[in-house]
Formats: structure tokens, sequence, C-alpha cells
């Protein structure tokens, strides 16, 4: 029974809104990665929106460049999920896959006209 908080933001205005997608229409997003596009009428939103990644229940992020809905050690030295503090800083550190689940809770994506 999946139920995400979906995040759409428009460049053209700078704003940001926030859905509430319960089971019927949650379920359209269930299967798809970060970087597809579709169209948001499913949604009931009108466009189409691109998936720029999100979040699960615990708090951690997704990231494009894994593979997969489940959660993974990566070593990190920038990007989603890692700041270092020096340069040249490499840490292993816990976050998720590129596919979104039904243990995603927040969903970002962007609004494409």
């Amino acid at each position: 029974m999946p139920a995400f908080k979906l995040i759409i933001s428009d460049k053209e205005t700078g704003k940001s809104s926030v859905h509430e997608l319960k089971e019927p229409q949650a379920l359209a997003l269930v299967g798809l990665k970060i970087g597809n596009e579709i169209d948001a009428s499913v949604l009931g939103i009108d466009g189409r929106i691109k998936i720029t990644g999100g979040s699960d229940r615990a708090g951690f992020p997704m990231r494009g460049d894994i593979l997969g809905g489940g959660k993974r050690y990566a070593l990190l030295t920038k990007g989603v999920g890692f700041r270092s503090k020096r340069k040249g800083e490499r840490r292993r550190k816990l976050v998720r896959g590129s596919t979104i689940t039904e243990d995603i809770y927040q969903v970002n994506a962007l609004l494409i006209k």
C-alpha cells in the first residue's frame, strides 16, 4: 500500500508544490527510475514531470547511479548523500537505489511543460 509525498518544482516560477498521493495514484510511480519522464495527468496534474530524486521513510536519499530499489553501502566522495569536510575525503554511506519502491516516502520531480 504505497503512499508518497510528491514534490513538484517549477523552474520558471521558482516555486514548488506538495501533493499527497495515495494507493491508486501512487501505483503509477512504483517502478519508475530517476530521470524518467511521465505524463502527470495520471496524477491529476497538467503537463509532464521528470523524476529527480527522493528519500525513504528513514531519510536515506535515492542516488541515480545505484541500480535497483534497495539500500546499499556506497563509497562516496561527493554528490547526493555525502558532503565532505576535507578535500579527497571518502566515506561508505547507506543510500537507496534509483528505482521507486513502496519503501520510498518522498519523491522529488521537475515540472516540464
